[in-house]
């Protein structure tokens, strides 16, 4: 039995893609198999061009997939299932490893037997906003930690953070468990990540595994990104109606806030407000997106091909 095995969506990739597979192979506990998971663009010239050059590379398999049929929860499930690993790493194509003890780090944090996944630190890089930068930091501190049933009157919805932009899963369990949730416009890292705590395991948070990995996003992205993020929460109400969401959000926008001006940057607590503005805004909307016409829900929404496939788990 392999002991990690990795596995990547691709669609579209950057140079971001090359950078990762680079790491990964340098890494000081190498992965077994590198799976990638390639959506084609549907220009047949630059999907060939890719594939050809991915399938040299060494430890990399890759799986093809037409863009209709990409799903965030069963597109991972698919590498999922190719995988004989001990354990199974999912990131994304833009997240970089700072350095080569990425996955070593992550494995440490199942020498506790009641863990079950484990996540990556996220670092911004240059191009990042400064107001980014922050919540970032707030959401992915120095200090590592271990998310537990018990933390969810204090921490609320945020126990369920478990980013796959990188994160570890012990693969017998997320067997057991059934994987991904499918048909769901994203967020199916945190819909598992529900399912482990309710089902008494740990989700480790491992501030020494780090990948840079950060967006620039344009106000009315953070909008669309937040909608996308409420239609989530609403249609799997049963999940995410027991802990809180919103005053979480609100906390954030504090603690940011706070820190601005601790650091002498208060000149940009208005950026920071009309973000968490265009924020509020987008996932005010997106839980009341039934209330919608289904015209407006495609143009606010950031994943248009779940809505415009005929995706019915969409309308219901």
């Amino acid at each position: 039995m392999s002991l990690v095995d990795v596995i990547v969506p691709v669609y579209k990739p950057d140079d971001k893609l090359d950078r990762l597979i680079g790491k990964l192979l340098a890494q000081t506990v190498r992965p077994d198999n590198i799976y990638l998971m390639v959506t084609l663009s549907g220009d047949e010239s630059a999907d060939d061009e890719l594939i050809e050059r991915l399938i040299k590379l060494d430890s990399v398999t890759v799986t093809t997939l037409p863009k209709r049929v990409f799903d965030h929860g069963a597109t991972r499930n698919k590498g999922a299932s190719l995988s004989g690993a001990e354990y199974i790493v999912f990131m994304t194509q833009d997240a970089v490893p700072e350095d080569d003890d990425l996955i070593r780090n992550l494995l440490s944090a199942f020498d506790d037997e009641s863990i079950a996944s484990a996540y990556a630190r996220q670092l911004a890089d240059e191009k990042t906003d400064p107001v980014e930068s922050v919540t970032r930091h707030i959401n992915y501190p120095e200090q590592s930690y271990v998310k537990s049933k018990e933390d969810l009157q204090t921490l609320g919805i945020k126990t369920y953070l478990c980013s796959n932009v990188c994160a570890m899963y012990k693969k017998n369990i997320f067997d057991r468990l059934g994987g991904f949730v499918r048909h769901t416009i994203f967020n199916e890292d945190s819909i598992y990540a529900a399912s482990v705590i309710e089902n008494g395991y740990g989700i480790a948070y491992v501030a020494d595994a780090k990948v840079v990995h950060s967006h620039r996003y344009t106000n009315m992205q953070y909008l669309r990104r937040n909608f996308d993020l409420a239609v989530s929460h609403r249609k799997f109400e049963k999940v995410f109606g027991k802990v809180r969401s919103e005053s979480e959000g609100v906390r954030l926008v504090k603690k940011s806030a706070a820190d601005l001006v601790r650091d002498g940057r208060w000149y940009l607590l208005p950026e920071l407000l009309i973000k968490s503005g265009f924020k509020y805004v987008g996932y005010f909307l997106g839980k009341r997106y039934k209330c919608l016409p289904g015209p407006l829900v495609i143009n606010l929404s950031m994943n248009k091909a779940y809505w415009e496939k005929g995706n019915k788990n969409g309308n219901d």
